[in-house]
């Protein structure tokens, strides 16, 4: 699948954001090796702590379908600005994608390609625990 398709399919997927707190929308397509596609929004909650992002909501629907490893994840905002994915989600990709890639767009710079490995140098994996 191609970038583009995938940026398409994320704010499709920010759309259905629930953000009534932070107003801050946010979108993922996660591609999975097998070539299904999982869509994520973020969705707040009153208890903050119980907020999920966007990409944890696709990869945890991409888990629970049965897919473990990923290829490439898009991440749009409401913004229209670049929308990195926070500590944790990049921890939590790392666990089915250490060498994949992250595609973030923006309205006015256009779409930039990260590996995640590049924003998590030093991410750990469960045969990592020792």
């Amino acid at each position: 699948m191609e970038n583009h398709e995938l940026v398409a399919l994320a704010k499709t997927a920010m759309e259905r954001a629930y953000a009534p707190y932070s107003k801050f929308q946010v979108g993922a397509a996660l591609l999975a090796k097998d070539g299904r596609v999982f869509l994520g929004c973020n969705v707040e909650n009153a208890s903050f702590g119980a907020t999920i992002c966007a990409e944890r909501t696709a990869a945890t629907k991409a888990v629970s379908e049965g897919a473990r490893e990923f290829e490439k994840i898009a991440i749009v905002a409401g913004s229209g600005d670049y929308a990195a994915p926070c500590g944790i989600c990049r921890q939590f990709l790392y666990e089915f994608m250490p060498d994949g890639e992250v595609i973030l767009d923006s309205d006015e710079e256009g779409m930039k390609v990260v590996r995640l490995n590049d924003f998590l140098p030093m991410g750990f994996r469960g045969e990592d625990i020792k």
